[in-house]
């Protein structure tokens, strides 16, 4: 087994230790590594004991470093659609500006649109001073309501918390 291969499986062991599933795991692995060109990364949990509008535990928020340099964060999370819930994910840069977000796994028949690159390009240089809205800052798409206004507000909420640990000196 090659370095990359080493690296690769020992990232893996350590995410899968902090509980996130395995179908997850491997799209967060995949987006990491085409977002921030590299496959030699390291995830370390963030933990806050805040209460926030968005949950940050222990397999859902994590700073992503690459030869102990700082490249960015990841968030994993759920929202509900119309029936079941959607996993998704937001990287964001070492300010906490969404540089990419993705539906890791819709769940539905229908709302599936909102998994389009091009609808989520929407979030990109989204940061904790953004207050998103419907119709004005974020497109409805027609048949996907319910998941985009779910989506809407997990990110929000999730950029709300950002702003909330930011101001009280918990991120800097």
């Amino acid at each position: 087994m090659n370095l990359k291969g080493i690296i690769f499986s020992i990232s893996l062991f350590i995410l899968m230790s902090f509980g996130l599933p395995k179908n997850i795991l491997k799209k967060v692995n995949k987006e990491i590594t085409s977002t921030f060109k590299t496959e030699n990364f390291q995830l370390e949990s963030m933990l806050f004991d805040q209460k926030l509008p968005a949950k940050f535990h222990s397999n859902n928020l994590f700073n992503i470093s690459s030869d102990q340099k700082l490249l960015g964060f990841v968030y994993v999370g759920k929202a509900p659609s119309k029936t079941d819930i959607f996993d998704y994910l937001i990287l964001f840069d070492t300010e906490f500006v969404i540089i990419k977000s993705k539906i890791l796994v819709y769940r539905e028949d229908y709302g599936g649109e909102i998994g389009s690159k091009r609808w989520l390009k929407q979030f990109e240089g989204k940061s904790k001073n953004d207050n998103l809205k419907l119709h004005e800052d974020v497109i409805v798409i027609s048949g996907a309501t319910i998941s985009v206004r779910s989506m809407t507000l997990a990110i929000n909420n999730v950029l709300e918390s950002i702003r909330i640990l930011h101001d009280k000196g918990l991120l800097e």
